[in-house]
């Protein structure tokens, strides 16, 4: 029998870290739209933008059918996107 731990990590193992920020970025967004705080959400845009950016290419270097973005370089790429929109949505908020 397998411990609950064990589905975790057999399932998780088909993904990489890349992917796990993606989903975590996307459900931390949904959380902060009922704030309606637009700084909130940017500041959540910008330090994820950073997580992409900072986080090494190694540990989002596995290709394969499963993952959501095809290589590496498309996640620096998407937390350069982040980095760029953040700012200025955080400039142009009211509250």
């Amino acid at each position: 029998m397998l411990a609950p731990l064990q589905l975790v990590d057999s399932f998780l193992l088909n993904y990489n870290v890349g992917d796990a920020f993606v989903v975590v970025f996307a459900l931390g967004l949904l959380a902060t739209l009922p704030l309606r705080s637009r700084k909130v959400t940017t500041l959540h845009i910008i330090l994820f933008g950073i997580i992409f950016l900072l986080t090494p290419s190694s540990a989002m270097g596995v290709e394969g059918p499963t993952h959501l973005l095809g290589s590496p370089l498309q996640y620096k790429m998407l937390g350069l996107v982040l980095l760029v929109v953040g700012p200025v949505f955080y400039t142009t908020a009211k509250r």
